[in-house]
């Protein structure tokens, strides 16, 4: 375990895969190393979230991606989120990043690390119609809206 996880500084909001939680799409991880001792060295705690998870879609689960436009349309309610096979998984992502805004409001938490070209965390790159592009996902984008400082973590870094 990271000191960044155990300590008493102050909290940010980091995607759960990238601190060792088995809770990618593919049931996988994406654990950054590097995040973890930057983060004990800045004495930052992190707090751990999957919105995908909080959104009750399970791990392992289907991969997912924003049908057209961006995160904005969907929290403007103009696009959707869809599977591989067209279902239609908005709602769960819709819930996840609600649920992610609500944690950072009741920690006092202003910044977030979270999984870059994820259709829920990523903050300069997503999926869009089944390809990858540039803006952020869902849960990166209600939280920029609100205020929240979101930092971009490919991943998988020792």
């Amino acid at each position: 375990m990271s000191d960044a996880r155990e300590g008493r500084g102050e909290p940010v909001l980091v995607s759960a895969c990238l601190i060792g939680r088995y809770c990618r799409h593919d049931g996988r991880t994406n654990q950054d190393r590097v995040l973890e001792r930057e983060l004990g060295l800045e004495g930052l705690r992190a707090v751990p979230f999957c919105p995908e998870e909080h959104g009750q879609l399970g791990t392992p689960r289907p991969a997912a991606w924003i049908s057209a436009e961006s995160a904005a349309a969907v929290l403007d309610g103009r696009a959707a989120v869809v599977t591989e096979a067209g279902a239609d998984v908005t709602q769960a992502f819709l819930k996840g990043a609600l649920g992610a805004l609500e944690v950072c409001r009741a920690q006092g938490i202003r910044r977030a690390y979270l999984k870059e070209r994820s259709p829920s965390c990523g903050t300069c790159q997503t999926h869009v119609g089944g390809k990858l592009a540039a803006g952020p996902g869902i849960t990166s984008e209600l939280l920029a809206r609100a205020g929240i400082e979101v930092r971009g973590v490919e991943g998988r870094r020792d």
